[in-house]
């Protein structure tokens, strides 16, 4: 006898499915990674992003995204999302941020957890298959945001812990983190790694690392901090999996039940338990992607900073999958097939020196980019800024025109008019570097009296992530 009920479930799943396998086929859905290191502007971009699709005034103010500018956008809204297990992103938290009813406006605070927002965006089908199946369509846009801490952890992967200690150590002893790094390296001067285990030793050192991770987080740009959960650790707050760090060379030989051994075994769990669930749950079947860097806060601290920017940058790249996404692979094995680098907060230098940013960008990230382009990505590289926080002021300064920005600047309360100085359109050598170096403004967010946040170049972006995917 036939179970009526298990058969209905099976029709219901594979009914799902099949749905699922249209919806890509036709590139009804589609999943956005919006990846950066901390401090990169995630929010601020996603705030953004929703905020304009969302408005329907917004035609106008994204002229070069194309759905808008033909008039084609009917509505976008926010739907309940089908990652049930992960925490939607604080989207009006972070728009009351921004647009405050009273009160100075606030960057949104940065990403603590894992979460995602899902849009359906209804638009008027253009030409082609989707126009003869219906007029109207809808696009549904999973954007999937985390912790730029927890990024740094993925090439923890291919690490064994030795390994791992000799990328890390080798960083702690160089400028500019071994100035702030004298008490970690004085305890563990102090430390047997061959004596038995003494989980109260391991676990002050441990503190103290944890102590100069989260400095070096706060004082500088510096990109390589691991583990990241120790900046960020969440539900594993006091956790012994967070209990480990560093330490100078050894030899291969671990006596067992040492010190060292138990180092060892930490180090293993944290990246079986909490690394490894994190890269195969959440880094799989994205279709596009954004990297958001914040290229002048690194040419403030100057090139060292710089270059670890780009070192990480490439590393993290290397674990997700990428590749041309054809009708097949996306039924599939879904892939990125589109990748933007953004360096965001363009609005901090003047309009001129855009192109300069980007340029600098762009060679930052050559040689990642070079080897994707062969494997069949396209790969786009732009100055943009989610959320302007200046205006362009021109002045004139003996019969010289000067293009100037006004804002506020970053934790003050002076308004003021500013000639930024002007990037490196590529990567210098350290004997390249200028004697003073860099030094870029951060500025707060600008009041909005019409509740419309502004941006420079938000409609390039939109327009190159899913332009595309609207026609």
């Amino acid at each position: 006898m036939i179970n009526t009920s298990s058969a209905k479930k099976a029709f219901s799943k594979l009914k799902g499915k099949a749905e699922k396998a249209v919806h890509r086929s036709l590139d009804q859905h589609v999943k956005l990674a919006v990846t950066g290191l901390s401090g990169s502007g995630k929010t601020a971009f996603i705030t953004a992003l929703v905020k304009h699709l969302t408005s329907q005034a917004d035609d106008k103010n994204l002229p070069f995204f194309d759905v808008m500018q033909q008039k084609r956008h009917i509505a976008t809204k926010v739907v309940p999302q089908q990652a049930l297990t992960i925490p939607t992103f604080a989207y009006q938290n972070a728009l009351g941020a921004l647009l405050p009813h009273d009160g100075e406006p606030m960057w949104p605070a940065s990403t603590e957890r894992i979460n995602t927002l899902r849009l359906a965006i209804k638009y008027q089908s253009g030409s082609g298959l989707r126009s003869h199946i219906a007029p109207q369509s809808t696009l549904y846009l999973d954007i999937i945001d985390y912790p730029g801490e927890w990024l740094l952890d993925l090439p923890m992967l291919e690490q064994s812990y030795q390994q791992w200690c000799a990328q890390q150590y080798a960083l702690l002893v160089q400028q500019p983190r071994a100035d702030k790094a004298q008490n970690f390296l004085s305890a563990l001067n102090n430390l047997d790694l061959d004596a038995p285990v003494d989980e109260h030793a391991l676990s002050e050192i441990a503190k103290l690392y944890q102590s100069l991770l989260v400095g070096l987080k706060k004082d500088t740009k510096l990109a390589m901090l691991q583990p990241g959960r120790m900046l960020m650790p969440g539900e594993l707050q006091g956790a012994p999996l967070l209990l480990f760090f560093p330490v100078a060379e050894y030899d291969s030989e671990v006596i067992p039940g040492s010190n060292l051994a138990h180092l060892h075994k930490r180090f293993n769990a944290y990246v079986k338990e909490v690394v490894k669930p994190f890269y195969t749950q959440h880094f799989r079947h994205f279709d596009r992607q954004i990297v958001l860097v914040d290229v002048l806060s690194a040419l403030n601290e100057g090139p060292e900073t710089l270059h670890e920017q780009s070192a990480v940058i490439g590393q993290l790249l290397a674990h997700f999958n990428y590749g041309e996404n054809s009708f097949i692979k996306r039924l599939f094995k879904p892939n990125i097939d589109k990748l933007l680098f953004a360096a965001n907060k363009s609005d901090h230098i003047s309009g001129e020196h855009h192109k300069d940013l980007a340029l600098l960008l762009d060679s930052l990230v050559h040689e990642q980019a070079n080897q994707l382009k062969f494997d069949g990505v396209k790969i786009e590289t732009i100055a943009m800024s989610s959320i302007a926080a200046t205006q362009p002021r021109k002045i004139i300064e003996q019969g010289k025109p000067l293009n100037c920005i006004y804002g506020k600047p970053l934790n003050e309360q002076q308004w003021l008019t500013y000639l930024p100085g002007q990037p490196p359109s590529r990567m210098l050598t350290k004997t390249e570097w200028p004697a003073n170096g860099f030094e870029f403004l951060s500025f707060s967010p600008m009041p909005c009296p019409d509740k419309q946040l502004k941006h420079i170049r938000l409609d390039h972006v939109m327009q190159y992530l899913l332009g595309d995917k609207l026609t």
